[in-house]
């Protein structure tokens, strides 16, 4: 009865262990992610709202400065660089809203890519039909990602 009770806490304290060391291995990834460029969820919010202001400046007819055409652009450059890294559901609407707006302003390529990425991507949320929709009424003949078939 010792002997099982002696291997018991000994098995047991083996899996504690090796719980514990997989552990600081998981937050070292998760910190390495964030150090190659990451968004974190301030930098993704930062993005969204920048987006809305500048969907809210076109509709009340402001003009837009050099340095709001470089925040579109820059909000667009970051939110691929994030898709490149980890795709994240978070993204969806901004890429949606982004889209919009480049259409809005005429910038054709940028929105059909912008569509495209939601459809590619995020295709399961609700934005998913809508990027099709808008997509078809630009005339877009639209890309589906095929799926790999698995060999039996």
């Amino acid at each position: 009865m010792k002997r099982f009770f002696t291997v018991f806490i000994l098995f047991f304290g083996l899996i504690c262990w090796a719980i514990s060391a997989t552990l600081p291995a998981d937050a070292a990834k998760k910190a390495a992610t964030r150090a190659k460029g990451a968004m974190n969820e301030k930098q993704i919010e930062a993005v969204n709202i920048t987006v809305i202001n500048l969907t809210k400046k076109f509709y009340t007819r402001e003009l837009y400065s050099p340095r709001d055409s470089e925040d579109l652009i820059n909000a667009k450059l970051q939110l691929d660089g994030q898709m490149d890294i980890s795709p994240e559901t978070a993204l969806a609407p901004i890429y949606y809203r982004l889209g919009s707006l480049f259409k809005l302003r005429s910038m054709q390529a940028e929105a059909i890519d912008c569509f495209q990425t939601i459809i590619e991507n995020f295709s399961e949320t609700a934005y998913g039909p809508k990027a099709r929709t808008e997509l078809k009424a630009m005339g877009v003949e639209i890309r589906e990602m095929a799926l790999p078939i698995d060999d039996f």
